[in-house]
């Protein structure tokens, strides 16, 4: 459980910190994540949906897009974060919670690609950061 809420806290961060850095992604919440007012929960039911997906749709998506993946040297892992970024967002809508990257939903544009691939990997840099630092509370417990 308590591994649940750190992921989730780390998956936080790492979505405020992709909606400061890419210019396409806009989540109002985000802004008032650090002040502690507003819409700031929002952050947090993004972060819990994007750790859900990465946990359970994530896995059997990457074993089905192995022999894609193997293809292009790696490089569609790049555009299947970018694709399960996309569905976080299109979520969120259904929930009334506004994360847009660019214009989706509900257009999908490139630019919306494109953000969603800076997006998710913005994402998973700040993510693989802040868990080699949570190694260390998972050592010592």
């Amino acid at each position: 459980m308590i591994d649940l809420l750190v992921k989730v806290i780390i998956t936080a961060i790492g979505v405020w910190v992709a909606v400061l850095v890419v210019p396409q992604m806009h989540f109002q919440a985000a802004h008032d994540l650090l002040k502690l007012q507003g819409s700031w929960w929002q952050v947090v039911v993004v972060a819990l949906i994007l750790a859900l997906i990465n946990a359970y749709v994530k896995p059997i998506l990457k074993a089905l897009s192995f022999p894609i993946t193997l293809m292009t040297v790696g490089l569609f892992a790049f555009v299947l974060n970018a694709l399960l970024l996309l569905l976080v967002a299109w979520l969120a809508q259904q929930v009334n919670i506004d994360f847009k990257i660019d214009k989706f939903p509900p257009s999908f544009t490139a630019d919306a690609f494109i953000g969603a691939l800076l997006g998710s990997i913005v994402i998973s840099v700040v993510s693989l950061v802040l868990s080699m630092l949570d190694r260390g509370r998972r050592i010592v417990t």
